[in-house]
């Protein structure tokens, strides 16, 4: 019997299951597939990203058009947080190792005020996609350390008064008052907000990695050291475009670059088949790989050409659509039943 429910032979497979149950206790022998159940057959394309509730997936009428799994629901606002956020823990990093390794009082107060910025700015975008400035307000009611989003929102806001402290220690001693207490305000805010500039910087590829969508899950490990990375180079980036032609900011350019295209090849070396086939395929496919030449290879061969610039303003457009290729990934991905059927059946 072939169980696909032609000429009765889908009722006749289930009584034999049936006997078979009766007799043993247990079924050992395949079971049968319901034509247009909810469980596709993994392997199959694709659905495209406009299908409607009662389009076929993968070739059979999926259970009433929708996908085993809810995709995200985030609009631009989150990919440029990503972006912003990245940004603003690499200024925070940068500065602090400026003022320890060698004290440029311009370049500090720059990436600080970099940093700041970014900061506001991330803070906006979040509550641009919470849709009411009251929503912010309530996620910092309650410190939840095993919630990823808990985490991330205290530790911005944290963030941001560490660095208006070490403005406000850089301000004073540039206008020679408080005497003494200007320099102990800036070094508490710069050692405070370099490791959380760090976590600003990465704890987003950990919100993602921790979710159900297959694509993001199966690389929850590389993604928070992807946007750590991006988020290094592109404040790097930024500084040299502001006219910081430092060689210490060009090794941690030429660093980064290194960095993601070694990320790039990890994501195409390690595929997991239909589990994270969306990387690769459709409008994500396309963004992905696309950012990745961008930040990595690209940016790599123009700063070892001596284009500096060039390099900075390819890998800040690759760190920027790589956040958007991720996120469309993420709803490709959920909105495929094969990849969460394989990720997750077993």
């Amino acid at each position: 019997m072939t169980g696909d429910g032609k000429d009765g032979s889908f009722e006749a497979r289930l009584d034999e299951l049936r006997d078979a149950a009766a007799r043993e206790g247990k079924v050992d022998a395949p079971g049968v597939r319901a034509a247009g159940g909810p469980l596709p057959a993994a392997g199959g394309p694709l659905p495209p990203s406009s299908a409607p509730r009662a389009t076929r997936l993968n070739g059979a009428p999926g259970y009433y058009g929708r996908p085993v799994l809810k995709p995200p629901v985030w609009t631009w606002e989150i990919p440029v947080y990503f972006f912003v956020g990245g940004l603003a823990g690499g200024c925070a990093i940068l500065a602090w190792a400026a003022q320890v390794a060698a004290p440029e009082a311009v370049l500090v107060r720059t990436a600080l005020w970099l940093a700041l910025g970014g900061t506001a700015a991330s803070a906006v975008l979040l509550i641009l996609d919470l849709g009411r400035p009251m929503r912010f307000l309530y996620m910092l009611r309650v410190f939840k350390w095993r919630s990823p989003m808990s985490v991330g929102v205290w530790v911005l806001t944290v963030f941001g008064g560490a660095l208006a402290l070490a403005l406000a220690g850089m301000e004073l001693a540039r206008a020679e008052i408080a005497g003494g207490l200007a320099p102990v305000l800036l070094a508490a805010g710069l050692w405070t907000a370099a490791p959380l500039g760090a976590l600003v910087a990465t704890y987003t590829g950990v919100l993602i990695g921790a979710t159900a969508v297959p694509a993001w899950n199966l690389h929850r490990t590389t993604l928070p050291i992807h946007f750590g990375i991006a988020g290094l180079g592109s404040a790097a980036a930024v500084l040299e475009l502001l006219g910081f032609p430092s060689p210490a900011l060009g090794l941690v350019g030429l660093a980064a670059s290194v960095g993601e295209t070694l990320v790039g090849l990890s994501v195409e070396v390690s595929r997991h088949g239909t589990e994270d086939r969306a990387l690769r395929e459709g409008r994500a496919g396309i963004l992905l790989r696309g950012a990745g030449v961008l930040a990595g290879p690209a940016s790599l061969v123009l700063r070892l050409s001596g284009m500096e610039a060039a390099a900075a303003v390819s890998f800040l457009v690759g760190a920027l659509v790589s956040r958007f290729g991720w996120i469309e990934a993420g709803r490709a991905s959920a909105r495929d039943p094969g990849a969460a059927l394989s990720r997750y059946s077993g």
